[in-house]
C-alpha cells in the first residue's frame, strides 16, 4: 500500500474552498444571517492554521503540567460551549457541565489512552491531545442538546423524572444515528484520514472501533450525569 501522505498547498486548500464561496452567495441571497456563515468559515480558518502552529509545540512537550493544561483549557471551554442553547442560568448550570464533561469525558479517555493504547507517558500528547478533543467535543454537544431538551421538557410542565429521561434519549439520537451509520452511509474523519495517510483499511477499522466506542461512552456518561445533577438541583428547589 502506498504511504505516501499527499501535501497539501494553500492553493490547493484555496480550490477547496470554492465550493463553500457558492454556498456562502446562496446564503446571502437567501438568508439574513448569512454573515454567521462568513464568520464562522473566518474562524474556522484562523483557528485551524492557529491550532496547526500550536499542536507543533505541543507535540514536542515533555512536561506532564504543559498537557494537563491544554485538557484543563478544552475542558473549561467545551463545558461553556455546551450551554449555549440555554438562555437562562448558565452561570449556575456550568458546574454541572464541567464535572460531567470531567467524570464521564474523563474516565473514557483514560480507559483508553492507558488501557487500550497504553501510553509511554500516560500524556504523549500525539495521543491524548487528539484523544480527548474528540472526546470532549461530542460529549459537550450530546449534554448541549440533552440540556436543552431538559429546560423544555421543565418549560411545558414534564416531571424531573419524565424530562430527564426525554433529554437523556433525545441527547443520544445522534451518536446512536452515527453508530448505525458507521461505514455505511460514511467513513468517520479518522478513519479516513488514516486511510488518505496509507494505512491498511483493517487497521484504520480496529482504530475507528476504539473511537466509536469511546465518543459513545463518552457522551453518554457525561449526559446522564449532568441530568442526573441537573434532576437533584430541580427537587432541592422544589423543596424549599
Amino acid at each position: 500500500m502506498n504511504n505516501t501522505v499527499i501535501q497539501l498547498e494553500w492553493f490547493d486548500i484555496t480550490i477547496a474552498l470554492l465550493p463553500m464561496a457558492i454556498v456562502v452567495a446562496i446564503l446571502y441571497r437567501w438568508s439574513d444571517k448569512a454573515w454567521a456563515a462568513t464568520y464562522s468559515i473566518a474562524r474556522m480558518l484562523i483557528q485551524l492554521v492557529v491550532i496547526g502552529y500550536f499542536l507543533v509545540f505541543i507535540f514536542e512537550a515533555t512536561e506532564a503540567w504543559i498537557i494537563s493544561l491544554v485538557l484543563l483549557v478544552m475542558l473549561t471551554v467545551a463545558s461553556w460551549i455546551a450551554l449555549m442553547p440555554i438562555s437562562q442560568s448558565r452561570r449556575s448550570l456550568y458546574p454541572l457541565v464541567l464535572f460531567a464533561l470531567l467524570v464521564g469525558g474523563g474516565i473514557t479517555l483514560f480507559t483508553v489512552t492507558i488501557g487500550v493504547l497504553h501510553l509511554e507517558p500516560w500524556y504523549d500528547p500525539r495521543f491524548m491531545i487528539p484523544l480527548a478533543g474528540m472526546i470532549f467535543a461530542n460529549s459537550m454537544n450530546t449534554v448541549s442538546v440533552a440540556a436543552e431538551r431538559f429546560e423544555s421538557e421543565m418549560t411545558n410542565g414534564s416531571s424531573l423524572d419524565m424530562a430527564k429521561h426525554i433529554a437523556f434519549q433525545t441527547g443520544m439520537i445522534p451518536v446512536i444515528n452515527t453508530m448505525f451509520a458507521v461505514g455505511l452511509v460514511a467513513l468517520p474523519g479518522m478513519m479516513t484520514g488514516q486511510i488518505l495517510s496509507g494505512v491498511s483499511p483493517l487497521v484504520a477499522a480496529r482504530y475507528q472501533i476504539v473511537v466509536m466506542a469511546m465518543l459513545f461512552a463518552a457522551s453518554g456518561l457525561s449526559a446522564a450525569i449532568f441530568l442526573q445533577l441537573r434532576s437533584r438541583v430541580g427537587r432541592i428547589a422544589e423543596q424549599r
